[in-house]
């Protein structure tokens, strides 16, 4: 009878300072996460400063009509969809391959200051990192179009025609978050069993041949849960990035959703529409994870859930 009673609260008496140390994360989420949940309400209804939160007139979708009717909604969808569809494709591949390279780095020493210069550009803010760009990429007076014209060349506008935006924004952000995003490929790798490369040696493999044959496998399992976890950002995109890098000569597709919910509801005042956006975006990529989560179990993979 002892030994049920101590297994029914026993734990939390022994262990109680560790329980205590957990209330601090689960606090921040219910305050930060689960609290402001509250406000989607204001999604569905014409909300007025003056009649306050629950004052304010009920108005179901039409938010969400009016929302859906305008070009800006249009244009800042697709241009959501192709910044992070390109992102995927590079600023989720590259740290990849950079894991497999830092892999192959024999020399501890090496290797470590190699990380660390990596690691560096994902610790500076989006506006320390904008104002370095257009120091270096500035058509009129960047340091790269200063050599460029130094060597016989003429100017490109780097940050200030659409296309070549483009081109630098995602230039930009592969290099702010490929050296962080090893991390975890990286300790995937170290848990590989050293035999298996043992054995293909022996059978005449080399490098190249391992890496692809022992590394890439061993490590599928992360790289399909982190892409599950990227598919869900899709509709997402980083606010400050883009404000980092936007100016009005580019215009073309530097309208994305968070953007444009900061202009809605800091800029103009209007909440109701920019929560209404805000929740079309999270349902959006709350689809898309489940979507790619059944997928992954689909093809014989683990998923999340």
């Amino acid at each position: 009878m002892r030994k049920k009673k101590n297994g029914g609260m026993g734990f939390l008496r022994r262990d109680w300072q560790l329980y205590f140390l957990l209330t601090i994360p689960l606090a921040f989420v219910l305050l930060f996460k689960y609290g402001p949940m509250t406000g989607l309400v204001l999604a569905f209804k014409d909300y007025k400063i003056a009649r306050g939160f629950w004052g304010s007139e009920w108005v179901g979708l039409e938010v969400f009509h009016e929302i859906f009717a305008k070009y800006d909604f249009i244009r800042a969808v697709r241009n959501t969809l192709l910044l992070n569809s390109l992102d995927l494709v590079f600023s989720f591949t590259m740290p990849i391959v950079l894991a497999l390279l830092l892999s192959e780095i024999r020399s501890v020493r090496f290797k470590r200051i190699n990380q660390t210069l990596l690691y560096l550009p994902h610790f500076l803010s989006w506006i320390i990192i904008g104002a370095i760009a257009y120091q270096l990429l500035s058509e009129g007076n960047g340091v790269v179009n200063n050599v460029i014209v130094m060597m016989g060349g003429e100017r490109i506008p780097f940050l200030q025609q659409d296309t070549n935006w483009l081109f630098s924004y995602l230039a930009i952000g592969v290099w702010q978050s490929m050296g962080w995003g090893t991390i975890i490929y990286l300790a995937s790798i170290s848990s590989i069993n050293p035999e298996l490369y043992e054995a293909a040696t022996v059978d005449g493999a080399g490098r190249w041949r391992k890496a692809w044959n022992v590394t890439l496998p061993s490590i599928r399992v992360t790289i399909v849960t982190l892409l599950i976890l990227n598919l869900g950002k899709i509709m997402e995109g980083s606010f400050e990035r883009v404000f980092a890098l936007q100016n009005k000569a580019t215009t073309e597709f530097t309208t994305t959703i968070p953007v444009l919910v900061y202009r809605w509801g800091i800029e103009s005042g209007d909440f109701s529409r920019a929560t209404a956006l805000g929740l079309f975006q999270a349902l959006i990529g709350l689809a898309l994870v489940l979507a790619a989560d059944r997928i992954a179990k689909r093809l014989g993979e683990d998923g999340l859930l």
